[in-house]
């Protein structure tokens, strides 16, 4: 019989990963982020994860076993590592694979854009999806449902329910701030800090809201 031949096609598929960096103490690091899963699992849930071993320093590969057993055991999937030397990733290496190429999802060294690009959305944002733009703000007229999901790298506002989950400045905008009509939100989070809805002040809840940074602090307060 002749041999049928199949045509294999490659697509590219960009995703944002989160990047985590251990560092010593070893012990320590992993309580710290078994904590903070704890509190709020649904940050890590299936989002790709790049561990980045540049700061824990020289360890051996009964650490590296360790970390990466419990980074599984908190849920948290691993798909590459970065800042390990390529040698002793090569061979015997049993570990995730090492990925090169990185990069931040913004450059420190880019001087901000004066105008940001931003969408608006002029629907609700239904449970299950996710509103994500890398380089501006994020405005949406109607509803954000509870599973629901806005990524910006600017600010977010929402002239309706904020019910789902708000990830603003995530590419290292501290100035960014979260603005909704009712503050329903199971999570509200700009450049990393984040608070989930048992956090918020109990006062707020279905009132208008705007959220801030305060240097480490994640500030949220009633719109007047």
């Amino acid at each position: 019989m002749p041999r049928i031949r199949t045509n294999i096609r490659l697509r590219g598929r960009s995703f944002i990963a989160i990047a985590l960096a251990p560092e010593a103490p070893l012990d320590a690091w992993l309580d710290g982020l078994a904590e903070q899963v704890g509190r709020a699992p649904e940050v890590f849930a299936a989002r790709p994860v790049v561990v980045d071993l540049s700061a824990l320093g020289p360890v051996d590969d009964g650490e590296y076993a360790v970390l990466f057993a419990a980074l599984a055991a908190l849920g948290i999937r691993v798909i590459g590592v970065e800042g390990v030397d390529a040698a002793r990733a090569g061979a015997g290496w049993t570990h995730p694979p090492l990925l090169v190429g990185g990069r931040p999802t913004a450059e420190p060294a880019e001087p901000p854009r004066p105008q940001p690009n931003a969408i608006i959305i002029a629907r609700p944002v239904r449970s299950g999806q996710t509103v994500l733009n890398p380089a501006g703000d994020v405005t949406v007229i109607g509803a954000v449902s509870s599973g629901a999901e806005i990524v910006a790298a600017g600010s977010i506002h929402v002239y309706g329910p904020l019910r789902g989950r708000a990830i603003a400045g995530f590419a290292g905008g501290g100035g960014a701030r979260i603005f909704c009509q009712r503050l329903e939100a199971e999570l509200l989070s700009i450049d990393g800090l984040y608070r989930t809805a048992e956090e918020m002040p109990a006062g707020l809840r279905g009132q208008p809201a705007q959220a801030w940074l305060d240097g480490e602090n994640l500030q949220i307060q009633k719109l007047s």
